[in-house]
């Protein structure tokens, strides 16, 4: 179907998020009842497990690392180059990325808010994609922090001590030793991406450069 070829990239990456997402909400399941089950708490069902604090905070705090890794990729992209990177711009010629969108307001195909937006509205959009990155990573940060307080206050209570309030598990070393652990780990992947492509190819994808590009090359 030419459809699908069209948009197959999209579709496939969407359908490994809703597969994983299933399997972090069965096997969280499970391993939420387990637990429950040592201290003698009564178990909770798939939906009330889905609408828990603790598998919020499991899906949140991915969330939140996961997104300001790309946004920070796309500003840092923008202003940084690495020689001899397919994810860099190239570093001895302007990019077609860098061009003024307002020297394109009468091509035909330009994006609306580049032909007849105004200039506040063209000052966002040309900025929308990193823009739209720190919104969902700020309210992952923020849902990560609501649910946490819950799951911690839950376990708190579990073993005598008091609950938190949201603003109190934002200052505890948990909330911050599960946002590290996920940060560390999305900018090694993006170092990895960056410097592996200088000198490591794979044909046919668009992350790469040609595999007879030489090492020096920097761009896809």
């Amino acid at each position: 179907m030419r459809w699908l070829r069209l948009h197959a990239l999209l579709t496939v990456t969407l359908g490994l998020f809703l597969v994983f997402m299933l399997g972090v909400l069965f096997t969280g399941h499970a391993h939420e009842n387990d637990d429950l089950a040592e201290h003698n708490q009564p178990t909770q069902s798939l939906v009330e497990y889905a609408g828990s604090s603790s598998f919020g905070e499991t899906v949140f705090e991915n969330w939140e690392s996961e997104f300001l890794q790309m946004g920070m990729y796309v500003l840092l992209t923008a202003f940084l180059l690495q020689k001899g990177s397919a994810e860099s711009k190239p570093v001895d010629k302007r990019a077609e990325q860098d061009d003024d969108p307002r020297e394109h307001r009468n091509d035909p195909q330009a994006p609306w808010p580049v032909r007849h937006g105004s200039e506040l509205l063209l000052k966002l959009y040309e900025n929308s994609l990193a823009l739209a990155f720190g919104i969902v990573f700020l309210l992952s940060f923020w849902l990560h922090a609501v649910t946490g307080a819950g799951a911690y206050s839950e376990d708190q209570l579990m073993h005598g001590s008091e609950a938190v309030t949201t603003w109190q598990y934002l200052q505890t070393s948990q909330f911050w030793f599960e946002s590290f652990q996920n940060w560390q780990s999305e900018f090694l992947a993006v170092a990895a991406i960056v410097g592996g492509s200088i000198f490591l190819r794979q044909r046919n994808s668009p992350q790469s450069k040609p595999v007879h590009a030489p090492h020096v090359e920097t761009g896809a």
